[in-house]
């Protein structure tokens, strides 16, 4: 075979939807390999205070001069929600959920998402040690550092495990497009309540998503491979010796 003919037969390989190193795989890789490298952009302009920076400051504060009562209420309970014990208790409603269906792995697969990128979330706290924003002490008792925003990456991790469970099981792209679009929209919400609030800046949430998506891509396709091959292999007819 011709060195173009084996590229060939691996490209149709890496896009096989049947095969458990085809089609899934090489969109998880490359979600994964997108979503790094975002992060690493944004890590960048954090650390030497480039132009994201500069927006960063200015949004902030125009953020803080619309405040309003009634919407800083409705940001506050978003917020809370999201935050660790409100996250911890979506994430168990949902794993109790799975497990009612008998979605064994799929369960596995949010419990060790979810938790794992929150200490994957501190840890990267801790590399870069950026401090909150002036404000941020008004409304909330903040004591960690800001960048990457937690609240973003753990509603990423939360969701994104929820989509990606919901959308093979739709009946139309119609409804996977909505699925995948309320995913983004709750992401949204959550990442523009922390803005509004003061406890992060934009980098800060930008970040957030772009880890999240990372360790979302890295544990749904990992996960995903393995149970895929342990189909084939289970599949493939026993070889008499």
């Amino acid at each position: 075979m011709t060195r173009g003919g084996r590229l060939l037969r691996f490209i149709r390989a890496r896009l096989d939807p049947a095969s458990y190193l085809g089609l899934q795989l090489s969109l998880g890789a490359l979600l994964l390999i997108g979503a790094s490298w975002a992060f690493g952009s944004i890590a960048e302009e954090v650390l030497e205070r480039e132009e994201l920076v500069a927006v960063d400051m200015q949004l902030s504060y125009w953020l803080n001069s619309l405040q309003t009562p009634w919407l800083t209420d409705i940001m506050l309970k978003v917020s809370s929600l999201h935050g660790m014990q409100g996250m911890t208790a979506l994430v168990l409603i949902a794993a109790l959920l799975l497990a009612w269906k008998r979605y064994w792995t799929w369960m596995v697969i949010l419990l060790f998402t979810v938790p794992s990128g929150a200490a994957l979330n501190a840890l990267m706290k801790t590399v870069f040690e950026r401090a909150r924003p002036s404000f941020a002490s008004s409304f909330m008792t903040v004591t960690d550092y800001s960048f990457p925003s937690g609240h973003t990456c753990a509603s990423t991790l939360f969701y994104g495990v929820l989509a990606a469970f919901l959308v093979p099981r739709m009946p139309s792209w119609q409804w996977r497009a909505l699925v995948c679009w309320c995913a983004l929209g709750l992401i949204a919400l959550v990442a523009f309540s922390r803005l509004y609030l003061g406890a992060h800046f934009l980098t800060d949430v930008l970040g957030g998503f772009a880890e999240g998506i990372a360790w979302l891509a890295l544990c749904v396709t990992a996960a995903h491979t393995f149970a895929r091959h342990r189909s084939e292999r289970r599949s493939r007819p026993a070889i008499k010796l």
